[in-house]
C-alpha cells in the first residue's frame, strides 16, 4: 500500500502500555447521525462562531487523566554480580488522556499509553481517583479500553466523523505535560491522512495490520493529549486524539486523530471480545496514479487500484478481478488507501457489503461478504485461541542446542534461540544465539520444556537464565 510521507518526525502522544483482559457489553451515547458547522449551530440557537464554552463544557468532564506505572528490570550486567552488587528494578511512570465512553466505567485511550502497564490509575475531572484495568487493545488502530468499577459517570456523545468537514471547527481535550482538562481549539486540515505511524511488525507475537486514516487538525496538542478526545462544537466526540507531527517533541503545528468511525468500532469489538472482529477484503491494492487513471479511462486521480487478489479471499470469491479501480463501499466514496481501510474497519467478518468498482470504462457493483484473517466469512472466537502464552507469540524460535554448544558451555541441554522478531524476548534484549538453560530456578532440557514451563506462567514475572555462545551467562525478567 501506498502512503503519504512527513518531513520531521511523527510522534505518538503517551508512553508506551499493554495487557489484556476480557469485558462485557457496555451502553453509549451517540449523536444525530449528521453534524452542524459552527454557522449553521449557531443559527439553530447554539454558540456563536468562536465560542465554544458549551462544547468544553459538555466535553472536560468525559475526559480522564491516565496514569501508568511499568517495572523496568535492569540490563544484566556481569560485573555487578562480580563485585557483588545487586542492580534493584526501577519504576517508570508514563501519562496520557482517556475517555469515558459509557457509564459503567468503560474508557477509550490510544494503546501506546497503557502498552505494558502494570498499574493504571484513572483521574476524573472533579479529582475522583480510580484503578483501572486494560479491557483490550488494538495495535492497528493504536486504540485501548480500560475500566474503572464505578457506576453514573459522565459519558461523552458520539459523533460521526464521517460529517466533518476540512476547515471545520474542532476542539482537543486532554492532559498535556500533566495539566488535567485544557482545552484547545482549531480546524480540521485533512481528513484519511496516512502517517506511518503504526508498525507493521508483529506486536507480542500478533500481526500488526495497520488502519491510518487520521484526521488532521491545527488543534495544539502535547505530550499527555494522547488517548484525549477531538470533538466538534456540539461536544460529539468526532476522534481520539493520537500523534503530532514534530522536529521537537512539542506541537509544531499539526495533530492527528483516529476517527470515530474507526474508534467506535473497536471499542465495541474490544469490549464485547477483548479483541477486535477485523473484516478484511482479500485484495492487494495501490493508490490510482495519474498514469493509472488515463490507462483506465477515469476522469478524475481517484480510487485504489486492485493490483492482485488473495487466494480464497472475499474479493476473488465475489467477483472482483485484478485492474480493478475500487470507487466506493457501500455508497461511501473510496478515493485512495486510507479511506478504504477506513471504510472496511467499520466491518466484521460475515458482514455483507457492496463494493463499486471501475472495471471496462464503467462502474459495476460487486456484493461482497467479508471473511476474518483465516479466510473465514464468521466472526474469530478469540476465546479458543488464548489457552495460554506460546514461545511463539513472544516472537522468537528455539531449537536445540548443537553437540559443540553443550561441550563448550558444559551444559546437558537447553532451548537455544534461532530466530527472534519483533516481541517481548526482543523486547528485553534477548539476543539470537542466547540459550535458555532455566526459568525460575527450573530446568529447561529442550524446546518442549520452555513451551510448557512458560504456558503456565500467565500472568506472572518470570526470569530467565542461560549462556552465550562465548561462554557469558545471562538473566533476563519479564511479565508474561
Amino acid at each position: 500500500m501506498m502512503a503519504m510521507a512527513f518531513s520531521g518526525g511523527v510522534l505518538a502522544l503517551g508512553t508506551y502500555r499493554i495487557f489484556f483482559e476480557s469485558g462485557a457489553r457496555a451502553q453509549f451515547n451517540e449523536a444525530p447521525s449528521s453534524s452542524l458547522g459552527v454557522a449553521q449551530y449557531a443559527s439553530l440557537g447554539g454558540e456563536v462562531a468562536g465560542d465554544f464554552s458549551m462544547a468544553a463544557e459538555r466535553t472536560v468532564n468525559s475526559v480522564v487523566h491516565v496514569k501508568t506505572q511499568t517495572t523496568m528490570q535492569p540490563v544484566f550486567n556481569p560485573w555487578s554480580d562480580f563485585f557483588g552488587y545487586q542492580q534493584q528494578p526501577h519504576v517508570q511512570e508514563g501519562s496520557g488522556s482517556g475517555v469515558i465512553i459509557s457509564a459503567d466505567g468503560y474508557i477509550i485511550t490510544n494503546n501506546h499509553v497503557v502498552e505494558g502497564a502494570e498499574k493504571l490509575r484513572v483521574t476524573l475531572n472533579n479529582n475522583k481517583e480510580y484503578d483501572a484495568t486494560i479491557v483490550g487493545r488494538d495495535p492497528s488502530t493504536d486504540i485501548a479500553v480500560i475500566k474503572v468499577e464505578e457506576e453514573g459517570l459522565p459519558a461523552i456523545i458520539w459523533g460521526n466523523s464521517d460529517d466533518v468537514r476540512i476547515g471545520q471547527w474542532v476542539i482537543a481535550v486532554g492532559n498535556p505535560f500533566d495539566l488535567t482538562s485544557t482545552v484547545t481549539a482549531g480546524i480540521v486540515s485533512a481528513k484519511a491522512r496516512n502517517i506511518n505511524l503504526l508498525s507493521r511488525e508483529r506486536n507480542n507475537g500478533e500481526e500488526v495490520f495497520p488502519v491510518e486514516s487520521f484526521l488532521q487538525t491545527d488543534a495544539a496538542v502535547n505530550p499527555g493529549n494522547s488517548g484525549g478526545a477531538l470533538v466538534n462544537t456540539k461536544g460529539e466526540l468526532v476522534g481520539i486524539n493520537t500523534a503530532i507531527q514534530s522536529r521537537t517533541g512539542a506541537f509544531a503545528g499539526y495533530s492527528f486523530a483516529v476517527p470515530s468511525s474507526i474508534a467506535k468500532k473497536v471499542s465495541r469489538d474490544i469490549i464485547e471480545f477483548g479483541h477486535v472482529q477485523r473484516a478484511f477484503i482479500g485484495v492487494r491494492i495501490e493508490e490510482v496514479s495519474q498514469e493509472i487513471a488515463k490507462e483506465k479511462g477515469l476522469k478524475e486521480v481517484a480510487g485504489v487500484f486492485v493490483s492482485s487478489l488473495s487466494e480464497g479471499g472475499a474479493a476473488a470469491e465475489s467477483g472482483i478481478e485484478s485492474g480493478d479501480v475500487i470507487q466506493k463501499i457501500d455508497e461511501r466514496p473510496v478515493n485512495n488507501v486510507p479511506q478504504l481501510q477506513e471504510q472496511v474497519s467499520r466491518y466484521r467478518p460475515g458482514d455483507k457489503v457492496k463494493v463499486t468498482v471501475w472495471r471496462g470504462g464503467k462502474q459495476q457493483v460487486v456484493d461482497v461478504t467479508l471473511r476474518n484473517r483465516s479466510g473465514r466469512a464468521e466472526l474469530e472466537d478469540f476465546k479458543a485461541q488464548e489457552s495460554g502464552p506460546t514461545v511463539q507469540s513472544l516472537g522468537a524460535t528455539f531449537g536445540i542446542p548443537s553437540p559443540e554448544d553443550k561441550a563448550k558451555l558444559r551444559i546437558s541441554g537447553g532451548a537455544k534461540v534461532m530466530e527472534l522478531q519483533a516481541g517481548k524476548f526482543k523486547s528485553i534484549g534477548l539476543q539470537k544465539g542466547f540459550i535458555i538453560t532455566r526459568i525460575d530456578g527450573q530446568a529447561i532440557n529442550s524446546p518442549q520444556d520452555l513451551e510448557t514451563v512458560l504456558q503456565n506462567k500467565a500472568g506472572s514475572y518470570v526470569e530467565i537464565r542461560g549462556y552465550y555462545a562465548n561462554g557469558m551467562e545471562a538473566m533476563y525478567g519479564f511479565r508474561m
